[in-house]
């Protein structure tokens, strides 16, 4: 695994496994995912964005999952005290990429609609049924558009 920045000021960390991605602005998306989780009530603690390939996340999928799919983020919450996050967001850039298309979106916004949902996961929110659905997916858009992505 390579590190590709280190943002030890808000100890949020992004990494690149069988990708060659970089994220571009890795500061602002750190004050921009900090600011949400301390609007949620929360503390960070330690986040890691781990930038993968359909290959290396699919493993992970079957593996820690048993989902035989493709995906565009897992999350695994390491967090041991309430309010707090920690954990690692796995990105699939090559879904990211295919979704912005599908979407008729910017790479960017599908990119940091899908770190903010991994982010949502962390602080509690789920995606399991409808109702869940509609409120993960409104929240994902309101903190886009504090990015201006929207």
């Amino acid at each position: 695994m390579s590190l590709l920045v280190i943002s030890s000021m808000n100890e949020i960390y992004y990494f690149s496994e069988d990708t060659d991605f970089s994220l571009k602005n890795p500061q602002r998306t750190s004050g921009w995912i900090c600011d949400v989780i301390k609007k949620e009530g929360f503390t960070l603690t330690n986040l890691n964005f781990i930038f993968c390939s359909d290959r290396y996340l699919y493993d992970k999928n079957v593996t820690y999952l048993g989902h035989d799919t493709l995906t565009d983020v897992i999350t695994f919450d390491q967090s041991e005290a309430t309010a707090t996050v920690e954990g690692d967001i796995y990105i699939n850039i090559e879904r990211i990429n295919e979704n912005s298309l599908i979407y008729q979106t910017s790479f960017c916004s599908e990119l940091h609609r899908v770190m903010i949902h991994g982010v949502l996961h962390l602080l509690g929110y789920n995606d399991k049924d409808g109702e869940a659905q509609k409120e993960m997916r409104l929240k994902e858009t309101t903190y886009l558009a504090t990015l201006g992505l929207l």
